[in-house]
């Protein structure tokens, strides 16, 4: 019994093995499969079709950049879908397309998918877009919290004043359309604002736009935590090695304890960059809430070399080719003074220009020495002339002054005769700007005056024999250009230019000291220094000028926003006294280049007195 037992339990042990064993081996197999060939993967079936978008054209152009139907429709073959994947793209871009029409407004979007065949048999599928009614901003609310609310609670008008501005100048204003972009555009610039202000760790609070699809409306809501306002501290500078630290520190205009703004440091770093010591400079504060009371001035410098020298050749449409030699030493005998000189050569003109000025003193100022000497010929004359200065130049943001005494010496040489003068004086020059951009303004105003009384004395030699005269003498000059944005991208400069000596007519005032118009800057269609009054068939200069110009530009193109052409119309005269001034007319085209160290400027001018035309080429700007 027992044994009958063991082999009954025996038997089943060995047909339970037998039949896993079988379920190891696949069925239907009448023979092992070789492995020696490889088997071909199944073909994958290519989706190939055509694509557009019917929609309003400012529409058209988001969907056909970001709808999957469009990326994939111009993906690689190996970045190809199939025909399934295709379907299931289908069926999700009308959804897709809702939520891209939603970051521009709309909000009831109807989208549905077409699909067609082309001429040549290729599926066409068609994305059809009725956007509905854009949805406008119906209300803003622009809170504050942090020390800026604990400011207006205590209505501090500093603090009142803040959030108004902030208010105010809000871009997405109500009854604009509304757009995620501009939505965070807002949010970006108001924060900047807030930061500039003071508040230098301002962060959002909270941010919320509540969309109402049925009206089509948007309320929108932000709360800025201020963070402390940020009170200037101590000035540490870095990078000094040739110049030292007095010439940085006398060009910043406050003082520990002031309230922090992003326009005073930007304005003390274009002071810096303008002094000609450095090739950069950067200023900013450490903006670490736990220094706030006192934050540290961080001012970096790149020095410029100890000496600079650069020689060119180049083209003046007034004088005609030239080679120049422009020496430049930043720290002369090891004081704190600037020496530059510049040497001019050209078969026209031939000058030197030097001066000595002292580093940045108190309030800006700095202290002048100078000199010069010309030969210049135009037309059928010779001036030669020398001249020196004492004096002191102070530049700001907005204004320049330059206060001198000057001795200038002349001697005009013309088929009328020689005329030799010099004369002592007292000036005092000004520049007012207020512009979008110094090197490339578009919108604002500059003014330039000149005034000078001084002592001439001279002698002319003609024909009918010596003339001798001398006398007090008063100069007066302005000069006032306005620029202005038209809209749609067209542009407008006007400019208007007067200047007088007053003297009696037997004081012979040096020639450098008198007017002439004509040339690029003056009135184009006409040569360097060939407008002003006949003295026995030669033009000499007048004691009397008035020059004006109005010009419109507007970029070429788009895509090269740096390239203008332009249209002027030049008018002006100079002469011995205002009833004898008869404007000469020049008008003419021309192209602008807009490069990053100022316009370059090529006109072709006609001038209607000389009835020729005439091509201009300037550089900068003349203020």
């Amino acid at each position: 019994m027992r044994l009958g037992r063991a082999a009954l339990a025996a038997a089943l042990w060995l047909a339970l093995c037998g039949a896993l064993a079988g379920c190891a081996n696949p069925p239907f197999s009448s023979r092992p499969a070789d492995a020696s060939k490889p088997t071909a993967p199944a073909a994958v079936e290519r989706a190939v079709y055509e694509f557009e978008v019917l929609a309003p054209k400012e529409l058209r152009a988001l969907l056909t950049n970001y709808l999957d139907l469009a990326r994939f429709q111009s993906a690689p073959e190996t970045d190809s879908i199939t025909s399934a994947e295709l379907d299931r793209l289908v069926a999700a871009a009308p959804a897709q397309a809702r939520t891209l029409l939603e970051t521009e407004g709309y909000f009831n979007a109807e989208v549905h998918v077409s699909r067609d065949v082309t001429a040549s048999g290729t599926p066409l599928l068609r994305v059809n877009v009725a956007p509905g009614p854009r949805a406008l901003v119906e209300q803003v609310t622009l809170g504050a919290a942090g020390e800026l609310q604990t400011g207006i609670e205590a209505r501090q008008r500093s603090a009142v004043d803040e959030l108004a501005s902030l208010r105010g100048q809000w871009p997405l204003q109500p009854g604009q359309p509304f757009r995620q972009a501009a939505w965070n555009e807002a949010k970006n610039t108001t924060l900047a604002r807030l930061r500039a202000d003071g508040y230098a760790a301002a962060t959002w609070l909270s941010t919320d736009a509540q969309i109402d699809a049925t009206n089509n409306t948007v309320r929108l809501h932000a709360v800025a935590d201020s963070g402390p306002l940020f009170r200037l501290g101590a000035l540490q500078i870095e990078g000094l090695q040739r110049y030292d630290e007095a010439s940085v520190r006398r060009l910043s205009t406050f003082g520990a304890g002031q309230p922090y703004s992003e326009k005073l440091l930007l304005d003390y770093q274009e002071r810096l960059q303008k002094i000609g010591l450095f090739e950069g400079a950067a200023v900013e504060i450490d903006p670490n809430p736990d220094t706030a009371a006192a934050a540290p001035v961080l001012v970096r410098v790149k020095e410029l070399p100890l000496q600079t020298a650069t020689i060119g050749a180049g083209y003046s449409a007034n004088t005609g080719p030239r080679l120049t030699l422009e020496h430049l030493h930043r720290r002369v005998f090891g004081t704190r003074w600037v020496a530059r000189n510049k040497f001019e050569l050209g078969p026209s003109l031939k000058s030197w220009q030097g001066d000595l000025s002292s580093h940045p003193l108190e309030s800006l100022y700095r202290n002048l020495v100078g000199g010069s000497a010309e030969r210049l010929r135009s037309g059928e004359e010779l001036r030669t002339s020398w001249s020196a200065r004492l004096g002191r130049t102070q530049d700001t943001q907005r204004i320049e002054r330059l206060y001198y005494a000057e001795f200038v010496h002349a001697r005009l040489q013309t088929t009328a005769g020689i005329n030799n003068s010099d004369a002592v004086s007292a000036n005092y020059h000004w520049i007012w700007r207020n512009v979008d951009s110094v090197l490339l303004p578009t919108k604002g105003v500059t003014l330039s005056a000149q005034a000078a009384l001084g002592y001439a004395r001279g002698r002319q030699i003609t024909e009918d024999g010596i003339t001798d005269g001398s006398g007090p003498f008063t100069r007066a000059y302005g000069r006032l250009t306005v620029y202005r944005p038209l809209g749609a991208a067209w542009y407008a400069t006007a400019r208007l230019e007067g200047g007088q000596v007053f003297a009696r007519d037997r004081v012979a005032v040096p020639d450098t000291l008198l007017f002439r118009a004509g040339g690029d800057e003056s009135v184009r269609g006409y040569a360097y220094r060939t407008l002003g009054p006949l003295v026995d068939g030669a033009i000499t200069s007048g004691r009397v000028l008035l020059t004006g110009s109005a010009e419109i530009a507007r970029p070429i193109s788009k895509r090269r926003p740096e390239f203008w052409w332009a249209a002027f119309v030049d008018a002006g005269d100079a002469a011995n006294r205002w009833s004898d001034v008869h404007p000469a007319l020049g008008y003419g085209t021309g192209l602008r280049w807009r490069s990053p160290v100022g316009p370059l400027r090529l006109d072709l001018a006609y001038g209607q007195r000389v009835r020729k035309a005439r091509v201009h080429l300037s550089v900068g700007i003349a203020f």
